[in-house]
């Protein structure tokens, strides 16, 4: 159990951090939707790293990405804390230990997503070009390239695959199961406001879901053919519903993404961090 003092420190950084993670996935959300629509600029749609560089280019856009990169670095030092002091009381069941891993991968990711953030606040001119270039490059190829490279990688791809599309079941399970509500202490919202948050969660998590299970789907493909060309991003699983259903279906998926974001709010007000 945390001192009082620890404890308000890991409340207040993980609460700045889910505020920016909702900020992050509402503008994916609403630029997807509008290039979907025809009102945005269809390269931006599905990729962090143009929403940041979108998001520094508006009016006092400096100051509001540096809010979100210190809340992605406060969401980056909050699941590693999870996963470290077990704050979620998780224990070291199995299953424990497995969302503790998962609280892990979520700090890694979003440490390197911070970095970039942090970068893109302090570059200028040609260097914030290529910094932004460079993250748009397509990473889940090069790492499906570097895989594949590797002694049994067409397995390990493989097993990557299983796993980001177990993700997307998880999702689904959290969404229709209701499960995604015991995060929150409904009993602390108006019961008006309750039902546009509830329902907000279980849209953004089936919206989140269907991406993983399309990303997870290429990566599939490329450990099948041992062609890391075939393996794709967030952008290229909201192009491929476009492509294969329609810019209808990708605006319900970007409303989705929104709703989701919207979700990050409401755990930011109303999830214990610390439990106990």
């Amino acid at each position: 159990m945390a001192r009082p003092s620890t404890q308000k420190w890991i409340e207040i950084t993980g609460q700045t951090g889910l505020v920016a993670i909702g900020i992050v996935y509402s503008l994916i959300g609403l630029l997807t939707c509008a290039a979907a629509l025809d009102f945005g600029d269809q390269s931006q749609q599905g990729k962090v790293s143009q929403v940041l560089a979108w998001i520094q280019e508006q009016i006092f856009g400096q100051i509001l990405l540096a809010f979100i990169t210190l809340g992605l670095l406060c969401y980056t030092v909050w699941r590693f804390v999870e996963a470290i002091l077990d704050t979620d009381q998780k224990g070291t069941s199995i299953h424990g230990l497995a969302l503790r891993v998962s609280y892990l991968s979520y700090g890694v990711v979003y440490a390197a997503l911070t970095y970039f953030a942090a970068r893109l606040l302090f570059s200028q001119g040609s260097e914030k070009k290529e910094l932004t270039d460079t993250m748009n490059e397509d990473t889940r190829q090069n790492l499906a390239q570097q895989l594949l490279e590797l002694p049994f990688g067409r397995w390990i791809l493989g097993g990557l695959a299983v796993g980001t599309a177990g993700i997307g079941v998880f999702q689904i399970y959290l969404a229709l199961s209701g499960t995604y509500r015991q995060i929150i202490e409904e009993k602390k919202i108006d019961t008006q406001a309750k039902e546009i948050l509830v329902r907000s969660g279980i849209v953004g998590y089936v919206a989140r879901a269907i991406v993983w299970l399309i990303v997870g789907y290429f990566l599939l493909q490329a450990a099948l053919h041992a062609d890391s060309s075939q393996a794709g991003d967030t952008d290229t699983a909201l192009n491929y519903l476009e492509y294969e259903y329609g810019s209808l279906t990708l605006a319900v998926v970007g409303l989705g993404l929104v709703c989701y974001g919207i979700f990050q709010f409401a755990r930011a007000r109303y999830q214990p961090i610390v439990k106990g």
